[in-house]
């Protein structure tokens, strides 16, 4: 399984003082399986703030795994309940970032599907407020 996709992504960031950020995208990119893990690979762009960086997602057992590579190096897991720590490396500097998920919905199959994520960030033990991360996987023509 190897398909060309359109993928839908909204983000939004809220923090403490009520302010909230919303980002929203539609890209094309790749969807495919590897033994048990789906992957969606697509390239990020001006509207991101992160032009010449390639954001891959792996899905397997309810974990979801954010990398990026390019201007922007990083790794995230996201497993419900539980706090991961990464480095956030830019062009600008390096970050220590802990993401805790407080909700991972992941459904997906063959065909493409959804995936929810809201979780909290600290970006060198400092918390940023509540994330919410919503992707639609969808074949092209579908």
């Amino acid at each position: 399984m190897d398909k060309n996709v359109i993928i839908s992504v909204k983000g939004t960031q809220s923090t403490d003082d009520q302010v909230n950020t919303i980002m929203e995208f539609v890209t094309e990119g790749k969807y495919y399986k590897r033994d048990k893990a789906y992957f969606i690979t697509y390239d990020e762009s001006e509207v991101t703030g992160m032009s010449g960086t390639t954001t891959t997602l792996m899905v397997m057992d309810g974990i979801v795994t954010l990398v990026r590579a390019g201007t922007i190096n990083s790794q995230f897991v996201f497993q419900q309940g539980q706090k991961h720590i990464s480095y956030y490396d830019t062009e600008f500097g390096s970050f220590i970032i802990g993401v805790t998920a407080n909700e991972v919905d992941v459904k997906i199959d063959d065909n493409g599907g959804e995936i929810r994520i809201g979780y909290q960030l600290e970006i060198d033990n400092t918390e940023t407020g509540e994330n919410d991360f919503w992707m639609s996987i969808r074949e092209v023509g579908h």
